[in-house]
């Protein structure tokens, strides 16, 4: 596998598997049409190897419980850790079948930690705390200048938002968006 990520486009959310690890996990209930993404682009379950949420909102974190089971393992931040069952009320309020996060079996790692953690997966970049959005948001930003913002606001050049300086600092080449196209930053 390479550092290149893969869109699986299956529902509401963008979310990307590069080199085993799947940003983001779109709503509960999407599991079949998940399968359908990785299928048509040859990949199987057993490809991916951990679940990163970029924050735990329904729409990003729903499938992460069903994946753990099937094998995958969730990595989080120690900011995200109080935020793992966010979205439990909401899917059991909806009535929408649901795998709560497992948080005792996850990978919790610090962002200083991230690095390292994510080398060892054969990843370059790091994951650092964006938490405009929500409390728990992440990005995931690779040396190849793929990054990886979740719902980080789209104000990528306001230098009044502290995460966006933070981002732009580490000079990407595109960011990737949870809800909307990608963002070429070369032009």
């Amino acid at each position: 596998m390479s550092e290149m990520p893969v869109l699986l486009k299956y529902g509401n959310t963008n979310t990307f598997l590069i080199n085993g690890l799947l940003v983001d996990t779109d709503y509960a209930g999407t599991l079949g049409a998940f399968y359908r993404a990785l299928k048509q682009h040859g990949l199987k379950v057993s490809d991916l190897k951990y679940v990163l949420a970029t924050h735990y909102h329904p729409d990003h974190c729903g499938l992460t419980g069903e994946l753990q089971r099937q094998g995958a393992k969730l990595v989080m931040m120690d900011t995200q850790v109080d935020s793992a069952h966010f979205p439990d009320y909401i899917f059991q309020r909806d009535g929408i079948p649901y795998v709560p996060v497992d948080e005792t079996r996850a990978e919790v790692l610090r962002c200083a930690e991230s690095r390292e953690f994510l080398l060892g997966i054969g990843i370059r970049g790091e994951i650092i705390p964006t938490p405009s959005h929500s409390r728990d948001s992440v990005t995931l930003l690779l040396d190849s200048g793929d990054c990886f913002v979740g719902d980080l606001q789209r104000r990528e050049y306001d230098p009044d938002l502290e995460d966006w300086r933070r981002v732009m600092g580490f000079k990407p080449k595109r960011i990737y968006y949870a809800h909307g196209p990608m963002a070429d930053c070369r032009k």
